[in-house]
């Protein structure tokens, strides 16, 4: 966070106070004129995190609109191919935006929501999605990290099962970026979308990131056409003629302010490496689950994150009765989980700020909380 206030105060002082308007075609050192971060920046990301070849990222919108754009690409793409393919697969479980979202779209393009209902202490697997597609299905919406119980979908097999259906799929990364080595170009991953203010640490606002194949950049045409997507902006011209390539994506003024802290913490990551991020990550939640079972679990609550570290991500989720009336005494003593229905608090642990000290000082409050919970007078039975 220092580093990120540093740099945000550079750039208003210096790059936006002293350059003004000049820094959309200005060259930044790092990288280039404003005009171009969304693809620099998406690429930057790409790297460290993505696991993709430059020039399928950019940096744009927000979770919503991004997967919005790309769900609405996907599913026309799809019934170009194919009319019959009237289906959009998405979990019950998946997290809310997604779901209000492919609803919005099935009613606005006629198509059909196929729903699998997976287990809410797990996640999606692979023989849950290939039991309902097929010949109908025009593309599957999953997340690779379940947002409640932290559950690690296989991203490899689904894909795999996806497009022998012959269908595409679209993997929002929210819950995965940044904490878990994902491989979009190995896995053959159609498109993405993912957030950047969780463990790429972007903060409150950060824009999001979209990942569409390079093999579907001619095919892909997305729904929300903005001048800043358009192949020639500056001209103002009659007619939308598509900018080549992932730029395409973009439709509004690239989020060039909310996009400097981001840049700070790629950095972080890239420095540190994914996989030493992955294997702090691991011992993190373990080390959590530990705590949980001698003192939480006493108390009356239950995990529903998965035991094994290969199907658990960077989270760990416990569920207890009372939990919501906790909130917000563990919020004033210093604890900062979130809450998640039914009765689930949601460990979040950054491998990159999270120590274990403060995972080890952050359940001694949950426990002393809990048993003042237990000491409290109860009514009439």
């Amino acid at each position: 966070m220092a580093d990120a206030a540093t740099r945000l105060d550079r750039f208003v002082h210096e790059e936006w106070g002293g350059q003004l308007i000049r820094g959309w075609t200005a060259e930044h050192p790092v990288t280039g004129p404003w005009m171009h971060w969304p693809e620099r920046v998406g690429d930057r990301i790409a790297e460290v995190a993505l696991g993709a070849a430059a020039g399928q990222t950019v940096v744009a919108d927000s979770t919503t609109v991004l997967l919005y754009k790309l769900a609405r690409a996907g599913l026309d793409a799809a019934q170009r191919r194919d009319p019959a393919r009237r289906e959009i697969v998405v979990d019950t479980d998946n997290f809310p935006t997604d779901r209000y979202v492919l609803e919005g779209i099935a009613a606005e393009r006629g198509a059909v929501l196929r729903w699998i209902e997976p287990d809410q202490d797990g996640g999606i697997t692979a023989e849950q999605v290939a039991a309902v597609t097929g010949p109908e299905t025009a593309l599957v919406v999953a997340s690779h990290i379940a947002y409640r119980s932290g559950w690690i979908a296989d991203a490899a097999a689904i894909t795999e099962l996806v497009h022998d259906a012959g269908a595409l799929v679209l993997w929002d990364l929210c819950h995965s970026v940044g904490s878990f080595p994902v491989e979009l170009d190995a896995w053959g991953v159609d498109l993405a979308v993912g957030c950047t203010y969780k463990y790429l640490g972007g903060g409150p606002g950060s824009p999001a990131f979209g990942y569409v194949r390079a093999g579907l950049h001619d095919e892909l045409r997305q729904p929300i056409q903005g001048w800043m997507g358009r192949r020639d902006p500056f001209t103002m011209g009659p007619g939308y003629l598509p900018a080549p390539g992932i730029r395409s994506l973009v439709s509004g003024t690239p989020p060039v302010l909310a996009t400097v802290p981001l840049l700070a913490s790629l950095d972080l990551l890239a420095e540190a490496g994914i996989e030493a991020v992955r294997a702090k990550s691991v011992a993190l939640t373990a080390f959590a689950l530990e705590l949980v079972d001698a003192w939480i679990v006493p108390l009356g609550a239950t995990v529903v994150s998965p035991r094994d570290p290969d199907r658990r991500g960077g989270h760990v989720t416990i569920r207890r009765a009372g939990f919501r009336e906790l909130l917000d005494t563990l919020w004033e003593r210093g604890v900062i989980p979130d809450y998640r229905e039914p009765d689930g608090l949601r460990l979040g642990l950054s491998p990159l700020s999270s120590s274990f000290a403060e995972i080890h000082d952050g359940l001694v409050i949950l426990r002393d909380a809990l048993t003042g919970l237990e000491a409290e007078p109860r009514g009439p039975q």
